[in-house]
């Protein structure tokens, strides 16, 4: 496996979040010395994390600590956050009528973009239609 991983929030929040894959992704995250998010990482998984209070999963407490250790690992360079600007966005809608067969959503294709852009060889998901598409442009999967 390389140490150079791009990571869509489908499996970064298993770092956070204790859930199925949880243990997998800490195991693989350990080996990782470049690990790759976006602004748009960040965004989805405070979302994330508030979506899951709104439904009862989690607790305030939580959300706020799981979010600020999040904030934490950018801080001290355990995450790398890859800018995000127009071209991008370009990229997105090029890459959704490339890889039309996989039906990408909105998100997941300016996620591949970014990856793409950062030039990981790795990407991390536990997104089932993310990780073909992936494959499909050359990325090694580490799915969870």
């Amino acid at each position: 496996m390389s140490d150079s991983c791009y990571l869509d929030t489908s499996a970064l929040a298993k770092w956070y979040i204790n859930e199925p894959g949880s243990e997998l992704f800490e195991a693989f995250i350990q080996t990782q010395s470049d690990a790759v998010i976006s602004r748009l990482t960040a965004t989805e998984l405070r979302c994330l994390l508030a979506r899951r209070r709104r439904t009862g999963d989690l607790g305030v407490d939580f959300e706020r600590d799981a979010f600020a250790s999040f904030e934490r690992d950018i801080t001290a360079g355990h995450l790398r956050v890859h800018p995000c600007g127009d071209a991008l966005f370009v990229e997105a809608i090029n890459l959704i009528e490339r890889l039309e067969p996989y039906a990408l959503r909105t998100l997941d294709a300016l996620h591949l973009a970014l990856a793409l852009d950062a030039g990981t060889p790795v990407l991390a998901t536990a997104d089932k239609i993310m990780a073909r598409a992936g494959a499909a442009l050359g990325f090694e999967i580490a799915e969870f």
